[in-house]
């Protein structure tokens, strides 16, 4: 592939730093990039994904699907030619995932009412 067609991402992390840039496919899908961003994730991170269904990307506001290519997922307007294109990286673990945890925080609570007549 020429290098003309490559697009060049970096992911920009909750607290402000960033991994990459690296360049990709056009036909490189979303899916492939999260395998990517958990690779290179940084160890010293407090937040950090397990898994790629983790991370979720965003890129001009939209949260990109995973079954998505790079090419369908850039703007046609605002990008610069042979600029780099940044993406929000945000660490959301699955759902399953939290509603298991929050199963085992759980303690039984009493509830207290009370109500005033007057």
């Amino acid at each position: 592939m020429p290098e003309e067609d490559l697009v060049e991402l970096k992911f920009r992390l909750y607290d402000g730093s960033d991994i990459g840039p690296f360049r990709y496919s056009p036909a490189s899908t979303i899916a492939m990039l999260k395998e990517r961003i958990v690779a290179e994730w940084p160890k010293d991170k407090k937040i950090a994904p397990k898994a790629a269904n983790d991370v979720k990307l965003i890129c001009a506001g939209k949260i990109l699907e995973n079954s998505r290519s790079v090419g369908q997922c850039q703007t046609p307007f605002g990008e610069l030619p042979n600029g780099v294109i940044t993406m929000h990286a945000v660490v959301q673990p699955s759902i399953v995932k939290a509603k298991s945890e929050k199963k085992i925080d759980e303690t039984p609570k009493k509830s207290i009412c009370s109500c005033s007549i007057l």
